[in-house]
């Protein structure tokens, strides 16, 4: 469960200096965000993922439920009203780097949702109430993103997962998680304090977008259906290393095949 906003990506050679104009050499739009590269990949790995999830009451909002559905997702999306779905640009540069800028408030979802019975739900936003529901669950993941509503709800979580170089992600250990994982990019990262390492990708590096939401995605997974944390971790660093090799979050994702 978590956020989506329609990004409008553009391939540029260089992120543009104050006052230069760039030109760029792809240009696609998607939706996309963490709630909705995180649960594409879950999709991928387990052959089914819903997607609970908030959306502008709008052409934009109605658009993006209809690609996220062929992407294979069940989607659930409540529509606020007199919402406006939030938009997103998304630079990539020459060495795959992304640069974004988003417009609009994020939309979360909101209510006691119907989650008893669920193998996993990965919480990457929304209220304090829905996480609640979300602990009905039998595993819990959740991100450090949304680090105040965790605190909020007090639930315990199976899986945090965050990024130690951003520093909105910043950690202050004082939540109930059993296994806690922060990431450092090429340097793999750590979990419960204990290095792990990356895995290289498989080829050029294309894009950065979405490989450390699919990284936390495949985690979640492995540890979900009983993994051991080392297998968990190398799962998700295929998982991230994979994207990196495709064009926006969705063409390189990781997936069993069946």
């Amino acid at each position: 469960m978590g956020h989506v906003e329609l990004v409008e990506f553009a391939r540029v050679p260089r992120w543009p200096r104050s006052g230069e104009i760039v030109h760029a050499d792809d240009v696609w739009t998607d939706p996309a965000g963490g709630g909705a590269v995180v649960a594409r990949q879950l999709a991928l790995l387990a052959g089914r993922c819903e997607l609970f999830t908030a959306l502008g009451e709008d052409e934009v909002g109605r658009r993006a439920v209809r690609r996220l559905a062929e992407l294979g997702l069940d989607v659930h999306a409540q529509h606020p009203r007199g919402s406006t779905t939030r938009r997103a640009w998304t630079h990539i540069d020459a060495d795959g780097e992304r640069t974004i800028t988003v417009l609009g408030d994020k939309l979360l979802p909101a209510g006691a949702l119907p989650l008893d019975g669920y193998d996993l739900v990965f919480f990457v936003s929304g209220e304090a109430e829905v996480l609640r529901a979300a602990r009905r669950a039998r595993f819990l993941a959740a991100t450090l993103r949304e680090q105040p509503t965790l605190h909020e709800a007090a639930v315990p979580i199976d899986l945090l997962v965050g990024s130690a170089n951003d520093s909105s992600e910043r950690y202050d250990g004082a939540l109930d998680a059993r296994v806690v994982v922060l990431t450092n990019g090429a340097d793999g990262g750590t979990a419960n304090g204990e290095v792990y390492a990356a895995v290289s990708p498989p080829g050029r590096i294309v894009d950065t977008y979405g490989a450390g939401d699919s990284f936390a995605a495949a985690v979640a997974f492995g540890l979900a259906r009983g993994d051991g944390l080392a297998h968990a971790l190398e799962l998700g660093a295929r998982a991230g290393a994979e994207v990196l090799t495709g064009r926006g979050p969705y063409a390189a994702q990781l997936a069993f095949k069946r």
